[in-house]
């Protein structure tokens, strides 16, 4: 898999170039409050600024996350109102749907199904939350027949889910009833999410409220210490405006274990940080990632990114927890 094909340039750029200017728009005149780090609870120390966003890195568990910060209220107008926000659930995700349905999508199904067979009891209905284009929701119950509840705030993907045939709830987690979930055991997956959370605390607290004892919570996530953003850093285009938080293999089972969750498993089986270093090779100043980048191989790469993979060293990360 490359970048290219589930992340093309020119959408992403455009993308982008949006966020930078929604950044001014919504969050301009925000005020804005100081955070701890939003996993082990310690202050963090101010390492860069990008598009008007401060960040820290916490120097107990190497969280890096944006601080101070606006309001929940102007993210949630933001994603529900802004251009950018329009044009990834729109242009984005219409343009990407197939190439991410079988690059990642299609995938992800195969590996809930797997880690409800490993750690699952009994038959559990699934929660997607933050569901999107509905892709993964429309995968899993191909896979299995099972229906899957999709969680979606934006009133365009919410739609668009319905549309296919989807059970849908149309609200941020955080303002979820129990009541509009089904009734007994859940397994609640979340992908490309938990980056977003204004308030982990707050989501954590809203999800516990929702399971009941033996329930699974499997999402994926950024880890600030993979090391394309590690090398690229502020030049690196995950550092945007939506992203907030960027947890570590080590931070979010601190964060995880807090809010008396029992971790069952994390890894960061990425794929795509060699080549988002090699797609990035201009921004890069280290003069071992350059020169590696400009003579190095495929195969060189390949081996390097299974090596990261294996390492924990990678920006995608996996987590699965469980509600004792």
């Amino acid at each position: 898999m490359r970048e290219e094909e589930i992340r093309p340039r020119n959408l992403f750029d455009e993308y982008l170039r949006l966020a930078a200017l929604d950044a001014e728009k919504y969050f301009g005149r925000s005020s804005r409050r100081s955070v701890l780090c939003p996993a082990c609870g310690a202050q963090g120390e101010r390492v860069f600024s990008k598009h008007g966003f401060s960040y820290e890195e916490c120097p107990v568990c190497q969280t890096l996350f944006v601080s101070p910060r606006p309001p929940a209220p102007d993210f949630f107008r933001y994603y529900q109102k802004s251009d950018s926000a329009r044009f990834f659930a729109t242009t984005f995700y219409r343009e990407t749907a197939e190439a991410r349905r079988e690059k990642l999508w299609r995938p992800k199904a195969a590996k809930v199904k797997e880690v409800l067979q490993k750690y699952g009891v009994g038959q559990y209905a699934v929660i997607d939350i933050g569901g999107g284009y509905g892709i993964l929701a429309e995968e899993y119950e191909r896979l299995t027949g099972t229906p899957v509840t999709v969680i979606e705030p934006s009133s365009t993907l919410a739609e668009i889910c319905r549309q296919k045939g989807l059970s849908v709830v149309e609200e941020f987690l955080e303002r979820v009833d129990g009541g509009q979930l089904p009734a007994g055991p859940k397994a609640f997956v979340s992908f490309e999410l938990f980056e977003h959370l204004h308030d982990s605390e707050v989501f954590l607290r809203q999800l516990t409220t929702l399971m009941q004892s033996g329930d699974v919570f499997f999402f994926t996530t950024l880890s600030g210490m993979g090391v394309d953003i590690q090398v690229l850093w502020e030049e690196s285009k995950s550092i945007s405006l939506q992203h907030l938080n960027f947890f570590n293999p080590k931070s979010v089972r601190m964060l995880l274990e807090r809010h008396g969750f029992r971790v069952l498993h994390v890894d960061t089986p990425g794929r795509l940080d060699i080549d988002i270093l090699y797609n990035n090779q201009t921004r890069i100043t280290d003069r071992f990632w350059r020169n590696f980048l400009a003579s190095a191989t495929q195969e060189e790469m390949q081996r390097w990114q299974d090596f990261v993979a294996d390492q924990g060293r990678s920006s995608h990360m996996h987590v699965i927890c469980q509600r004792p």
